[in-house]
């Protein structure tokens, strides 16, 4: 058995958790993350950055070295039907330097995230290391058993951050209930494509006879589809065939027909997701705090998912300092956050259920009336502050510098 003692362990290796490590360790505290995947090279969702993530990445100095590993800027939301525009959100009209979206993949991120983390005194990193248990010492949380590739550990810490994902094995640990709702009732299937021609500069949702299909420009010159299918039904879908999904998929993007013909060419070269939204009923225990997806998850749209994990890590953290400093990670001094936080995420929901009739659902009286509302709001200010709180949240969020106590090393 080996063991680790720490001030702060986060199991979870992805944008929340890593985040949350770099800001602790700025602040002089110590942090192990556990992460079970044992390296970097792994299939990834959400790599759309909104603004308000660009922000805070960009405070702590990771932005500038995240896209030079590779990115693409993307200056427009647009919800086309055939040819006819039937919504055009310019990003260009908020504040620079962050006027657009950054298709950024998450790995690039992670890379550097984790990079800066290791530029610091005090940091473990546990890849291939998956949670097991849970340590507690008279109810409390004290860190995490895990499972490595060099057998198994204990990484003993006063507090816990769960940071591991809408599947979050320390939630599940915990206890803790995670309350689904299929409120989206669609999946997505996602592939990839070289172009054909140009790749596209705006981020589109295109509607059309084959159903609803997402389409952006993915670094490093192909373009990301993601095809919407009725909630639940991937196995009928399956069944049917990929010579049915390439059928279905053309049809709506008809100028993406010779690629995806040439270029998909088996259902293993789609990935499914499963959307849904759900909200854990607790986000702190004694020595423990949820964060991420491991306590409240979004569907796609908006692309919102890395955007909260890193605001929900730059709110968290003042309070995870003052616990360690004041070795005291009771509930009570770390619900704090969980109070503050949860209407910035009702309203979140609430944005993406009233996108999702909004931009997705078919027929009736969905179809005659979107257009003339969509062009009537986009005359109106409410166009404007709608863009700017999927930019950057139902309020400002920042990093609170004035807790740093350490220098990275070059």
């Amino acid at each position: 058995m080996r063991e680790l003692r720490t001030d702060v362990c986060v199991v979870g290796g992805g944008p929340a958790g890593l985040m949350t490590a770099l800001l602790l360790l700025r602040s002089g505290v110590r942090v192990a993350v556990l992460e079970r995947s044992p390296s970097l090279d792994r299939s990834y969702r959400g790599e759309i950055l909104q603004p308000g993530g660009q922000a805070l990445l960009d405070q702590v100095g990771v932005l500038a070295g995240a896209r030079e590993r590779g990115a693409h800027e993307l200056r427009r939301f647009r919800l086309v039907e055939g040819a006819r525009p039937l919504l055009d959100v310019d990003y260009g009209r908020l504040p620079a330097p962050y006027g657009h979206l950054l298709s950024l993949p998450q790995r690039h991120l992670l890379e550097e995230l984790l990079a800066h983390c290791h530029r610091h005194d005090g940091f473990a990193y546990l890849a291939g290391c998956r949670a097991t248990g849970l340590l507690t010492e008279r109810g409390a949380v004290r860190g995490v058993s895990g499972e490595g590739r060099e057998g198994p550990w204990e990484v003993h810490a006063p507090v816990t951050v769960g940071a591991d994902g809408r599947y979050s094995k320390v939630r599940h640990l915990a206890g803790i209930e995670n309350h689904r709702s299929d409120v989206f009732d669609l999946d997505l299937l996602w592939f990839r494509l070289p172009p054909d021609g140009d790749p596209p500069q705006d981020v589109t949702i295109h509607r059309g006879p084959g159903g609803p299909v997402l389409a952006y420009r993915s670094w490093p010159g192909r373009v990301q589809l993601g095809w919407t299918l009725p909630h639940g039904r991937y196995a009928e879908i399956a069944a049917a065939g990929v010579e049915r999904v390439k059928e279905r998929v053309a049809a709506t993007v008809p100028q993406y027909a010779e690629s995806i013909e040439a270029h998909l060419t088996s259902l293993t070269d789609l990935s499914l997701l499963d959307t849904f939204a759900a909200r854990a009923e607790e986000w702190t225990r004694d020595g423990l705090l949820l964060l991420g997806d491991s306590a409240h998850t979004h569907g796609p749209l908006g692309a919102q998912g890395i955007n909260l994990a890193l605001q929900d890590a730059a709110l968290a953290h003042p309070f995870l300092v003052e616990a360690v400093r004041r070795g005291d990670a009771r509930a009570e001094v770390l619900r704090p956050y969980e109070t503050d936080r949860r209407p910035d995420i009702d309203a979140v929901m609430r944005t993406q259920v009233m996108q999702s009739k909004g931009m997705l659902s078919r027929g009736g009286l969905q179809d005659v009336i979107r257009p003339r509302v969509t062009a009537l709001l986009r005359r109106t200010p409410l166009f404007d502050r709608i863009t700017r709180s999927i930019a950057y949240g139902r309020r400002p969020v920042r990093v609170a510098e004035e807790l740093f106590t350490t220098v990275e090393r070059a």
